[in-house]
């Protein structure tokens, strides 16, 4: 095997001094992107915005090191953050240390199956999405991925449910509590990198609007946070919440214990061989029950969460060292003197509440690198992740290899789809190993790199370093950066993706595929949180139509136009022959389209009677099976019988192959069988013989 099969990058040779000073300027702009837009896309996928810099740290240089692409820019990315976070919604709460693992879980599946893929050479499975799915599902996610941020983006809420539609809605309801200093974060944010995008596009506006906002933050303390008991709440409905909360928290520590012991009981049934005895089923159905509790209270629990989270509450100071009070807006006792902030609930554990009283910031950020470790895998996992992965694996790779290819086109390299693919695996698999979620091509990143003057994928190696360094030395900076801007970030970004001009233009190409399009877009929406039924349902639409299409193919009865050429004679009004009917069938010739070939042929027959000869015009048949052999076999017997000869005229080689193979070819007769439409109707009225051709519409020009 080829040393460049097995390391890639050894193509970069010979590696001069010059390529490196490109390449390093490149690195280091990217890196300015990276840095904030992979914290933003991290919480877009339910994670701590740190798991962004692990998700831009060794995948980014994997797939540079091990794609085909000089200039892809890998790492996180908006549309596989939110169908990470869609996936892994209803398997556990975002941002706890269960949908944490769950992530890194999934990454590893990812990368395994888009590794199975390239080393296998299937990269074709992608074009089972189609663009016109891939157009329709991208614009629905765009808008998905905006609107999910509209909530930081005024500083509310927002509930976690199974209807995304349900959610915004609630945001929309809290639109009059929207908490000011956090909208004017926001709105500064997306002003900077608008104005700076526009006037000074070679700039790093993300970075300085990150940098200057966070700065701001820090001078303002736009962070407020402090905690309180549950005595302290003087609002009896969020008491009881909280009670109960408290209360079905207590209930799933003990589930979880039970379902320890069980498992544990379990464990030294198998080591003793004992894993189909009575007891071990017994054990297996009392774990699965405790399961079904464990899950409708930490659904409950969820609800409560979203419940007591819609609270605003406003604070009275205690009087001589008493504690403070908490009063529902518009609730505070007459007399009673506020401190003039508006507060939420933001955490509830063990009967002590976290409450904002300002904006949210990113906070503290760990400081090191990831801990390197194989994700911890269930078989309940595997299965409930399985699909997901499939869809993230096909949807960013026809990210990545799009985004790959209009970047060759102006630098004229070469890319290698199945190379691409064992990139993006590696980069995803090293990823769940080092904490990182899901990875694949970004756009943005990658035209970036490319304006920046990358020379080869070194340039991604060094952004790497450059992340690397940041989560070494750089992350106390980051503890003031407020989560509007973060926000702000990822709506510019996706601001881009939408085009809807794109659906219309699938619409005018082709009735089906604009079909196609607006389907997925309506059912991505419609099912949303669960993008993956979107692109899922639009690709078998897809598929579907185009098998409708090849099972009806457009079959034309041709006459001879004023110029001497075959055309419709529907279409063009022109007379039929009494000596010929000329049918033409423009498509393939397979089992879910012979029926249609066949009553397409006896209706062309029968409507000309008197013609004792028919002409399959066969250029447009590219290929023909078994079942498409027997009925054109069972034709020519059906129409000999009756007195109608059948001569075929431009058939494809691979055509020819099958009748020679199965005697079909002899069948027919080498002197009905012709190269040209014109020579075999010159053929057939030779073989007329004397009944008078000269005054026949369909008759060749030379035989006039």
């Amino acid at each position: 095997m080829n040393l460049k099969t097995l390391f890639p990058f050894l193509r970069w040779r010979p590696y001069r001094g010059e390529t490196l000073r490109a390449d390093f300027i490149a690195g280091l702009t990217v890196a300015l992107v990276l840095v904030p837009q992979s914290m933003a896309y991290a919480q877009l996928a339910g994670l701590p915005a740190y798991y962004g810099l692990y998700a831009a740290c060794l995948p980014v240089a994997v797939a540079a090191l091990w794609g085909s692409s000089n200039q892809l820019g890998t790492g996180p990315v908006a549309v596989a953050s939110l169908l990470t976070a869609s996936s892994l919604a209803p398997l556990a709460a975002p941002g706890s240390e269960a949908f944490v693992a769950l992530a890194i879980q999934l990454a590893f599946l990812v990368g395994v199956f888009q590794l199975a893929l390239g080393v296998f050479k299937l990269g074709v499975v992608v074009n089972f999405l189609s663009h016109p799915v891939i157009v329709g599902f991208t614009n629905a996610a765009a808008l998905i991925i905006g609107l999910s941020q509209v909530n930081k983006l005024i500083g509310v809420p927002m509930g976690r449910s199974e209807s995304f539609v349900r959610d915004i809605w609630g945001v929309l309801q809290q639109v009059g509590d929207t908490h000011l200093p956090t909208l004017a974060m926001g709105m500064a944010a997306i002003a900077l990198m608008w104005a700076i995008r526009t006037w000074r596009p070679r700039w790093p506006g993300v970075l300085i609007a990150v940098a200057l906002t966070t700065v701001v933050s820090w001078q303002i303390g736009f962070e407020r946070n402090m905690t309180a008991t549950l005595d302290q709440i003087e609002e009896p409905e969020a008491r009881l919440l909280l009670d109960e909360f408290a209360r079905a928290e207590a209930r799933i520590a003990e589930l979880n214990a039970e379902i320890a012991a069980k498992n544990a009981m379990l464990h030294e049934l198998y080591k003793g061989g004992g894993d189909r005895s009575h007891e071990a089923v017994t054990l297996n159905y009392e774990i699965e029950l405790i399961k079904l509790q464990l899950k409708d209270r930490e659904d409950e629990n969820r609800r409560r969460n979203r419940a007591v989270r819609s609270f605003v509450f406003e604070m009275v100071p205690g009087a001589d060292g008493a504690p403070a009070r908490f009063y529902a807006l518009g609730k505070v006792p007459a007399g009673a003197q506020t401190e003039g902030h508006r507060w939420r609930i933001a955490k509830a554990t063990s009967g002590m509440l976290k409450l904002s009283g300002g904006g949210e910031v990113v906070g503290r950020i760990p400081e090191g690198l990831p801990s390197a470790s194989l994700p911890k895998f269930s078989w309940d996992a595997f299965s409930a992740l399985l699909s997901a992965a499939i869809v993230i694996s096909l949807v960013g790779f026809m990210e990545a290899i799009s985004i790959a290819k209009a970047i060759a086109a102006k630098t004229k390299d070469k890319i290698d789809p199945n190379q691409e693919l064992i990139g993006q695996g590696l980069a995803n698999i090293v990823g769940s190993l080092t904490q990182a979620f899901p990875v694949s091509g970004s756009f943005s990143r990658s035209a970036v790199n490319m304006n920046a003057g990358a020379k080869t994928g070194m340039s991604s190696v060094i952004t790497a370093v450059f992340v690397l360094l940041t989560l070494l030395f750089l992350t106390p900076l980051l503890y003031h950066l407020p989560q509007a801007v973060l926000a702000a970030v990822i709506i510019m970004a996706v601001a881009g993706l939408i085009d809807f001009g794109a659906i219309r233009h699938a619409w005018q190409a082709n009735r089906h595929d604009g079909l196609a399009a607006i389907v997925t877009f309506v059912v991505t929406l419609a099912f949303a949180p669960h993008l993956d039924k979107g692109i899922m349902i639009g690709a078998g639409l897809a598929i579907l139509l185009y098998l409708y299409r090849t099972m009806t193919p457009r079959v034309a009865i041709l006459g001879r136009y004023h110029d001497g050429t075959l055309r419709d004679a529907k279409v063009n009004n022109l007379p039929a022959s009494e000596i010929v009917t000329a049918v033409r069938f423009d498509g393939r010739l397979y089992f879910a389209n012979v029926a249609y070939f066949e009553e397409a042929i006896l209706e062309a027959v029968a409507a000309n009677p008197k013609a004792p000869y028919l002409l399959i015009v066969a250029n447009g048949i590219n290929e023909m099976d078994a079942s498409g052999e027997e009925v054109v076999r069972h034709l020519v017997e059906r129409l000999r019988a009756v007195g109608v000869t059948v001569a075929f005229s431009g058939l494809k080689k691979q055509v020819i192959d099958v009748m020679r193979a199965t005697g079909l070819f002899d069948y027919i007769g080498q002197q009905n069988i012709h190269a040209t439409a014109d020579i075999a109707l010159a053929a057939i009225y030779a073989a007329a013989g004397a009944r008078d051709v000269a005054a026949d519409p369909l008759r060749p020009r030379q035989a006039a």
